[in-house]
C-alpha cells in the first residue's frame, strides 16, 4: 500500500492527470515544483511562490547538508517550519550535486564520498545516511532514493554499472525509509539513453517498490530530440498507478512533449535562473528584457495572468529595472517565470480532462518561438 493516493482522474492519450494525496494537502498532477535550493526558491517569498498555484517545492539535500546542516534545520523544527513552507515538499537525494559540484568524489558500493565545495570538508553519502537526511531530519513530505547519475553521453558499460548500484541503493534506502504513514520514497529509473538498461533499471525498482518512480539521468546534454526518444518508451516502462517524475526538466516544451508521454511531475532551476538573467517565459517562447526594443513597451508580460508580476508592470518597466541590475527585476521575473509555469501545468491539466490535449499540444508547439 502506498503512502499516499494518487488518483488518475483522466486521461487522453498518454497524458493523464490526476491528484497525488499528501498528508500536507493535494499535489495536483501534472505538476511542476519549483526549485528551493537552499530552503529558499531563489528571489521569492514562500507566499510569492504560492500565489502562483504551485503544491509542492524541492528542497536540495546536498546543498542544506553542507549548510545549515541537517541537524540544524531538524533542531529548528524541520525544513516546511524553517522555511515556511506548509506545503509538500519533495528533497532530492544529493547524489547529482555530489557528482556535479563537489570538488573530489569517491563512490564505492558502500557510499559516495566528497570534498564540499564550500569549505572541502570531507563528507559521506550514503543511502541510509541520506534518507535520515531527507525523512527525519529535514522532514520532506516525499524521499527520492540515493542514486548515482552518470554523465552524458555514457558508454553502455559504465551506463549499466550505474543503474545497478543505484538499483542496489534503491534497496538499501527501502529498508532504512521503513513503512511511513504521512511519507514517500520514490525509486529512480537510470540507463542514460539505452532502452534495455531503462528497462532493466524499471524492473528492479519494482521489484523493490516504491510509493513513485522518477526518470533520471536526463536533461544532462543529451537535448531535446533524444530526451524525447526515451520518453517515447521510459514512462511506460515504470507503473502507471503510481506517480511518473522526471528529474531536472525543463523548458515549457520539454513539459508538454514529456506529458504527452505519461509523465506527472517535473522540477527545474530554469524559471528562477532565467529570471536572474533578464530572461521571461511566455505563451510564445522566452524573450530577453535586455533587448532595446522593450524600452517603451508599454505592454505586461501577460495582462491574462493573475500574478502580479506578469499583469502589473510593463515591459519598458522591467528592461529598465534589468538594464539598471535592480533586485527588483530579478524578483518580479522569476515570479512571473514560475507563475508561468504554474499556468502552464494548469493548461495541460485542463486540456486533459476536456480530452483536447492533442490540439492544446499543436497549438502550443506552433505559438512557440526562439530567442
Amino acid at each position: 500500500m502506498a503512502a499516499f493516493p494518487f488518483e488518475i482522474a483522466a486521461t487522453d492519450g498518454a497524458a493523464r492527470t490526476g491528484v497525488l494525496k499528501t498528508a500536507r494537502g493535494d499535489i495536483r498532477t501534472p505538476a511542476f515544483m519549483p526549485v528551493g535550493t537552499a530552503a529558499t526558491v531563489k528571489a521569492l517569498t514562500v507566499d510569492q511562490v504560492a500565489s502562483t498555484g504551485a503544491d509542492i517545492i524541492l528542497g536540495n539535500t546536498y546543498h542544506l547538508m553542507l549548510r545549515p546542516g541537517a541537524e540544524r534545520v531538524s533542531r529548528l523544527g524541520g525544513l516546511h517550519r524553517f522555511m515556511r513552507w506548509e506545503k509538500p515538499i519533495l528533497t532530492d537525494s544529493g547524489g547529482f550535486q555530489v557528482m556535479s559540484l563537489s570538488n573530489i568524489a569517491k563512490v564505492t558500493e558502500e557510499a559516495v564520498t566528497f570534498a564540499s565545495h564550500i569549505d572541502g570538508s570531507r563528507h559521506v553519502l550514503s543511502p541510509e545516511r541520506s534518507v535520515e537526511i531527507q525523512a527525519d531530519l529535514l522532514g520532506a513530505d516525499i524521499v527520492m532514493q540515493l542514486d548515482e547519475c552518470v554523465a552524458w553521453p555514457a558508454e553502455e558499460g559504465r551506463a549499466a554499472e550505474a543503474l545497478r548500484l543505484s538499483a542496489r541503493w534503491g534497496a538499501r534506502c527501502k529498508a532504512a525509509f521503513g513503512e511511513r504513514e504521512h511519507q514517500a520514497l520514490f525509486g529512480i529509473q537510470q540507463g542514460s539513453t539505452i532502452e534495455a538498461l531503462r528497462r532493466e533499471s524499471a524492473e528492479r525498482l519494482i521489484e523493490i517498490g516504491f510509493d513513485g518512480y522518477a526518470i533520471g539521468g536526463l536533461a544532462v546534454g543529451e537535448g531535446h530530440e533524444a530526451m524525447c526518444e526515451v520518453l517515447d518508451y521510459a514512462p511506460g516502462l515504470l507503473p502507471a498507478d503510481r506517480p511518473r517524475y522526471l528529474m531536472g526538466v525543463g523548458k515549457p516544451i520539454d513539459l508538454v512533449e514529456a506529458v504527452a508521454r505519461g509523465v506527472d511531475m517535473f522540477d527545474c532551476v530554469l524559471p528562477t535562473r532565467s529570471g536572474r538573467h533578464g530572461q521571461a517565459w511566455t505563451w510564445n517562447g522566452p524573450i530577453n528584457l535586455k533587448n532595446a526594443r522593450f524600452a517603451e513597451d508599454d505592454t505586461p508580460l501577460d495582462e491574462a495572468s493573475t500574478c502580479p508580476a506578469s499583469r502589473d508592470y510593463s515591459k519598458a518597466y522591467l528592461h529598465h529595472l534589468v538594464k539598471a541590475e535592480e533586485i527588483l527585476g530579478q524578483v518580479l521575473l522569476s515570479w512571473h517565470n514560475i507563475a508561468h509555469f504554474q499556468a502552464l501545468t494548469a493548461a495541460m491539466r485542463a486540456a486533459i480532462a476536456e480530452g483536447r490535449f492533442e490540439a492544446f499540444r499543436r497549438d502550443f508547439r506552433s505559438a512557440q518561438r526562439t530567442g
